[in-house]
């Protein structure tokens, strides 16, 4: 696949990240031709700098990594990483609601989110290795009732990554009412490629050259 950099998110989360890394993954970014920078808040505005007027887009993470704050302070975050200059927003579901079944809130929590931003793109990460499969069928349908854009499978913080009979399992329960994103332990073109054959639509990983190169 020729065009394989256009499904990645070029990702920098490490908590001690340096600008100078962040200015290092946008440059790639730009060599490379992928779709998206993902980048912690602090780095929204950097990177935005730095990516002007170029195709490539700005991500960035809320409720990150463990999706258990309060829905106010990850409309905050949203607002402000839109402010900043963000292009899409990767927000972490409720884990904790979702294995209460208390759906109402899951959902809501995903709404105000997908409202904060303002019409940019929301991708839902599920954190899919601490769910089961129903827990990953019926959050794949909250997402979709919420109205985000996108189910990611992982923070990539946590004891598991993408999975491609979890990918199949969310494609088989959003269709095409939302787009998925395949993210934790990608680290070669042909897991990148399995991935988007299972259904995946876009790509998060570090290893975004490794990738590409083969």
């Amino acid at each position: 696949m020729s065009d394989l950099g256009k499904y990645i998110d070029h990702t920098i989360l490490k908590p001690e990240a340096k600008k100078s890394d962040v200015r290092k993954i946008c440059e790639e970014a730009l060599e490379y031709k992928f779709k998206a920078v993902c980048v912690n808040p602090l780095y929204v505005k950097f990177a935005s700098e730095i990516l002007k007027n170029s195709e490539v887009l700005v991500a960035t993470v809320v409720g990150f990594p463990l999706g258990n704050n309060v829905t106010k302070v990850k409309e905050l975050e949203t607002q402000l990483a839109i402010e900043d200059g963000a292009d899409e927003i990767d927000m972490v579901v409720n884990i904790p609601a979702l294995k209460d079944k208390d759906y109402d809130l899951v959902k809501k929590d995903i709404e105000a989110v997908v409202k904060a931003s303002k019409d940019k793109i929301v991708k839902v990460i599920i954190e899919t290795c601490l769910l089961t499969k129903d827990e990953i069928a019926r959050v794949s349908e909250l997402i979709v009732e919420a109205g985000a854009d996108f189910v990611k499978t992982s923070t990539g913080f946590n004891t598991g990554g993408a999975e491609l009979e979890d990918i199949r399992l969310i494609k088989s329960i959003v269709k095409d009412k939302a787009k998925i994103k395949a993210s934790g332990g990608i680290r070669t073109k042909e897991k990148a490629l399995k991935m988007i054959e299972a259904g995946a639509d876009r790509i998060g990983a570090s290893s975004s050259i490794k990738i590409v190169e083969g």
